[in-house]
């Protein structure tokens, strides 16, 4: 561990995070909740970390890949680490030569943490739920764990709520803990200048954003440049934000049905006023509920993530071809 004298420790967290492959709000949470590291801290605050540290972010990085709780490993010294990985067949060369686990493998391994972030929501414990995601948004990656534990998580959720099962404040605290965890789901990598740009939001009347964070986060990743609004936001608003960033793309996130007029009027606003050049995507667990005027609008409809990444990818293709006819 670092000490507060530790001449050694010459690293700020951001190159702590590429040299050893651990996100920096990640690092952070392992070193608030288990004293996985203890950095030195510079006269102006600054956290600081030594070449040791370094190494043991990389191999707790590893052995949580493998499976590994990091509240059951993170105390362990550095040889106790190699020996656990060694014990391992194939880890560390697999880590080493950069092989990640296969999508039918990320699938299981999702399967098993839907089941263990489940008992966590009935059990109402937040803090183990909170220690479940951050494992798992290590070992199945940001987009895996999105696609493959938390839509089937909330799903189940939203299920057994209906049934009795759980309460409105399940629900309420598992969204509070996702929410608190965004910092490490999204890309930490700058985008390019050049990425296309994309608003995201909710509008009058749909209170829930959980669905509209996610889709930010999930174009996030694929290469876009993304302003996220929040929610329950007119049509006007919206579009000025279109405007104001020269958006490619606008998407909204529909999670409550009604019976009013207000989405359809705000839908069709809002096709108005950002026009034919802007591309408006909807998705959401509410989006079928108003697929008539989603119809008429003319919008792009969500399916699901993988429907989501492909109409993204040929957005920015079609935007390519664009430019290039334009040279």
């Amino acid at each position: 561990m670092t000490g507060l004298n530790d001449d050694s420790a010459q690293y700020l967290i951001s190159t702590v995070s590429k040299r050893s492959g651990v996100k920096s709000d990640l690092v952070r949470a392992w070193e608030r909740r288990y004293q996985a590291v203890t950095p030195s801290r510079t006269a102006g605050g600054h956290r600081v970390y030594t070449d040791q540290d370094i190494a043991r972010l990389k191999l707790l990085n590893q052995a949580t890949s493998n499976g590994h709780s990091i509240s059951q490993i993170a105390q362990f010294s550095l040889d106790d680490l190699k020996n656990l990985l060694k014990n391992e067949s194939g880890a560390i060369s697999q880590t080493l030569n950069g092989n990640t686990p296969s999508a039918s493998d990320r699938a299981h391994l999702a399967e098993d943490y839907v089941e263990k972030c489940y008992a966590a929501v009935l059990a109402f414990d937040a803090r183990t739920l909170e220690s479940h995601f951050e494992n798992a948004i290590v070992e199945l990656g940001s987009e895996a764990f999105i696609e493959h534990l938390l839509t089937p998580l909330l799903t189940r959720i939203g299920e057994r709520w209906k049934t009795g099962e759980l309460r409105p404040v399940h629900e309420h605290m598992t969204s509070s803990v996702i929410r608190s965890l965004t910092y490490i789901l999204r890309n930490n990598n700058p985008c390019s200048a050049d990425a296309p740009r994309m608003i995201v939001s909710t509008p009058i009347g749909q209170l829930h954003e959980l669905g509209a964070l996610l889709a930010a986060i999930m174009a996030e990743l694929s290469g876009w440049q993304v302003t996220y609004l929040g929610a329950n936001l007119p049509a006007e608003e919206i579009a000025a934000g279109v405007k104001y960033t020269n958006a490619r793309a606008l998407t909204i996130s529909l999670s409550f049905a009604t019976d009013d007029h207000v989405v359809p009027k705000e839908l069709r606003r809002l096709k108005k006023l950002i026009g034919n050049k802007v591309a408006l995507i909807v998705g959401g667990k509410a989006a079928g509920h108003y697929q008539a005027v989603l119809n008429e609008v003319g919008v792009l409809n969500i399916q699901n993530y993988e429907h989501f990444r492909q109409i993204l990818d040929q957005l920015a293709a079609n935007r390519v071809e664009q430019k290039a006819d334009n040279v």
